[in-house]
């Protein structure tokens, strides 16, 4: 049987439903490379487990967020995502991610945000 062929905006969107409900094992399993990277201010992660590694730290710092996208982009194999999110005392409005999406699976992913105390 033929895998059926995904888009980079397909991978993305099933990405962004999937991260945004907190399913990180299917997220991971679906959508990231085994070999993929990512890059972030907090350092390097590679393959799967440090995709389940930067999620468990996001969690951490962002405890029952409340994610807001505010733009979605896609061009070719990358995409791009500005995000804020209200979690318990914290919040982020500087969330951006861009991803490499190459054979329908997330190669490369880079994240940066900023938490802010939030009275």
């Amino acid at each position: 049987m033929e895998a059926r062929f995904r888009s980079t905006e397909d991978v993305f969107n099933d990405h962004l439903e999937l991260a945004y409900s907190g399913d990180v094992d299917t997220d991971v399993s679906r959508n990231f490379a085994h070999d993929c990277v990512l890059l972030t201010s907090i350092g390097v992660f590679r393959g799967h487990k440090g995709v389940r590694e930067a999620a468990g730290l996001l969690f951490a710092e962002l405890p029952n967020a409340r994610y807001a996208y505010r733009t979605r982009l896609v061009h070719d194999e990358m995409a791009f995502l500005q995000w804020t999110a209200i979690a318990d005392g914290v919040r982020v409005d500087d969330g951006a991610d861009s991803f490499l999406i190459r054979d329908g699976l997330i190669q490369v992913m880079t994240f940066h945000y900023t938490v802010i105390p939030n009275p």
